[in-house]
């Protein structure tokens, strides 16, 4: 019996709920990130069926969930070849049988369904889910929860099982930032472009973050920093979810108390990270807003990275940040660009 539904899968109250995956290892984003997070045992048995090329369309990778709440089984659906690429509809129909053939050989009475190869995928939920009630024709006494297409639960609702990261030096700094950041008496909140402007200047100052900087329409951009977000969010911060939509410089960020202490008993401990730490305070005075954290960012790595620092003039600046997009020529005038290279010079950043 199909039950046609919306909210949040993971909550459903079923034997088994479906994982839509793609057969080279990565939960990048979307449903599969929150079912990496939820239950990070079935990712690291599925991560282990994709590297021995075990997992193809057509064929479930059914996981026994240990845990004492939740599912008793994820299935894990191929919806995708690569991460990358689309959904095939041919890809549905075959893997179809086969959810249908595990879902006899386990005698399930309940099942909680996604949307399978929508979204991301490409596939039109107008054309799946006829196929998906084609499949359970046959089994009329086993409950499919079909979830619709539709918007994600919120980060903090969002079930997360994975281990509690350690607080490394790196970690600490960052989060350190984000703390003295904040205006007193706002609530913990800062947006993804001025984490990814505090990570860069934290890295310039030293700090071996590993974050690989680019030109982007925001100013400096690490694409590898969403991983690092991944990996803390729910035990430092909060906000980041499943990587869909929230990498958006605007997506709101919270720093969560504890986590923002025990950075700062790290460091205190460590002296070199430390005077690191200290450097970019002392830089980003005055400049703690987005616009404030962009200008400042574009502005040094014009500088550092498209002239030669010592020997620039105001007016070359001004021109580069102009050249680099059409937002950054309407939106930062030369005043600001000139006050922001002033600042760069007087503490020796440049």
């Amino acid at each position: 019996m199909i039950e046609l539904t919306r909210g949040n899968l993971l909550e459903a109250e079923t034997e088994a709920i479906v994982n839509t995956v793609n057969t080279v290892g990565v939960m990048g984003k979307g449903i599969a990130l929150q079912f990496k997070k939820a239950y990070p045992e079935n990712f690291r048995i599925y991560a282990l069926a994709c590297a021995s090329k075990e997992l193809v369309p057509g064929k479930m990778l059914v996981v026994e969930n240990r845990e004492l709440a939740g599912p008793r089984y994820i299935i894990n659906f191929p919806t995708k070849r690569h991460w990358r690429g689309k959904s095939k509809m041919e890809d549905i129909e075959s893997g179809l049988c086969a959810l249908v053939a595990e879902v006899n050989k386990l005698q399930l009475k309940s099942l909680a369904l996604p949307p399978l190869g929508c979204g991301n995928g490409g596939l039109r939920w107008s054309e799946v889910l006829p196929r998906i009630r084609r499949a359970f024709e046959p089994l009329p006494n086993v409950r499919v929860l079909v979830f619709e297409p539709g918007a994600a639960p919120g980060p903090q609702k969002m079930l997360d099982r994975t281990s509690r990261p350690n607080m490394t030096p790196g970690r600490a700094a960052v989060l350190c930032l984000m703390n003295r950041y904040l205006v007193p008496g706002y609530p913990y909140r800062l947006s993804m472009l001025e984490i990814q402007k505090l990570a860069y200047f934290m890295q310039t100052a030293g700090q071996p973050l590993r974050l690989n900087f680019q030109k982007h329409h925001y100013g400096p951009y690490a694409d590898n920093l969403r991983k690092v977000l991944e990996r803390i969010d729910g035990h430092f911060i909060e906000g980041y979810g499943d990587g869909v939509g929230t990498n958006s410089p605007e997506t709101p960020i919270t720093l969560l108390a504890d986590a923002a202490v025990e950075a700062e008993e790290l460091l205190r401990h460590d002296g070199p990270t430390q005077e690191r730490f200290d450097a970019v305070s002392n830089l980003i005075e005055g400049y703690e807003t987005p616009y404030g954290m962009e200008l400042l960012a574009t502005v040094h790595w014009v500088a550092t990275q498209e002239l030669e620092a010592a020997t620039a003039s105001v007016d070359q600046i001004v021109a580069r940040v102009a050249a680099w997009n059409t937002r950054k020529s309407e939106l930062m005038t030369p005043t600001h660009i000139a006050s922001a290279w002033s600042t760069l010079k007087q503490k020796e950043w440049v």
